[in-house]
């Protein structure tokens, strides 16, 4: 056999897998096809994400939905003010059978945790995240311990202005991959949610849904594998730097992209590219992914801010004035 074709084949089942989530998430979840989009993108580029809206639109279920789909273990944990981070990374236990100390793991040693109302919890509990999102790993008395692979963080967080909520910085919200804002939904998306419900929807039971696994890890590597070979050219990199760049010089921001920032656009418009049966990257690629890689990276002026100025305008507004490369 042609190991090319093989190749071929094994990146075309991946991309059949990774597309099949959105039917099996849209058995429970109606509407929100553009979080579902990031969900699967964050999953191809080993990112994180945010999801972002007012409580009751479904953030919750459409994580549960995507680890349902998934053959994944995942674990959920409810932010909340007394939340210590021990709670979530482990701790030394005593046995005082053998008089010594063992690690008890924490829910943070799973292949997809559900952080649900992560702004809920003080910076302190917040910030027990950092090492297992950037190095993969938690350090408990000193020793490192791998977390599995993969590993993926699925946060929701209600929108900073709501009571009882501590943003997250900004050292934390740049290791998101991507933030997602989940709306309302659609009068008819609405009707069809209740509809639902009258038929007998229940969402704790996404088994009875019909909600199946249809992807596993060898599935999310092959697909990885592949995305890593999405070709990318000088121009197209190019222009990420040159978006990038611009929101730096924006007036109304305080604070522009990063580096990390770049890079990660870079990574969702191959991963976005690679799911629409491309391998090489366009700049339709990259600003159909800027406004959920980049909103979280900037900070607004608050004169700006007082103006109705958002990140998403700003960034729409740098996308329509940087030169497209043809």
């Amino acid at each position: 056999m042609d190991p090319t074709t093989d190749n071929a084949g094994s990146s075309g089942s991946a991309r059949s897998s990774l597309e099949s989530l959105r039917t099996e998430i849209s058995k429970a979840v109606v509407g929100q096809d553009p979080a579902v989009t990031g969900l699967v993108v964050a999953l191809l580029c080993r990112g994180h994400v945010l999801l972002e809206g007012v409580p009751g639109v479904a953030k919750t279920l459409l994580v549960r939905a995507l680890a349902a789909s998934l053959e994944l273990d995942t674990k959920r944990v409810q932010f909340t003010p007394d939340l210590m981070p021990s709670d979530i990374t482990g701790s030394l236990i005593y046995d005082a059978r053998t008089t010594e100390f063992s690690f008890q793991p924490g829910p943070v040693f799973t292949n997809l945790l559900l952080a649900d109302e992560i702004n809920r919890t003080p910076p302190k509990t917040q910030s027990s995240l950092l090492e297992a999102m950037e190095e993969r790993q938690v350090t408990v008395d000193g020793t490192p311990r791998p977390l599995p692979e993969p590993f993926l963080v699925a946060a929701t967080q209600n929108p900073v202005e709501y009571e009882g909520t501590y943003p997250l910085p900004e050292a934390q919200l740049d290791r998101f991959l991507l933030k997602l804002t989940v709306p309302l939904p659609s009068r008819q998306d609405e009707i069809n949610v209740l509809t639902r419900h009258a038929e007998g929807f229940n969402p704790r039971d996404l088994r009875a849904a019909g909600v199946r696994p249809v992807a596993g890890p060898a599935d999310l590597e092959a697909a990885r594998t592949a995305v890593a070979k999405t070709s990318v050219s000088p121009e197209i990199t190019a222009y990420v730097v040159d978006i990038c760049r611009a929101t730096r010089e924006s007036p109304s921001l305080t604070l522009g992209v990063s580096p990390r920032g770049a890079t990660a656009l870079l990574s969702t418009a191959r991963a976005w590219a690679w799911l629409t049966s491309r391998d090489y990257v366009i700049p339709d690629d990259v600003k159909a992914l800027a406004l959920p890689t980049l909103r979280h990276r900037v900070q607004l002026r608050p004169e700006a801010e007082m103006e109705g100025v958002t990140a998403d305008s700003v960034i729409n507004a740098i996308l329509a004035h940087v030169p497209v490369p043809r």
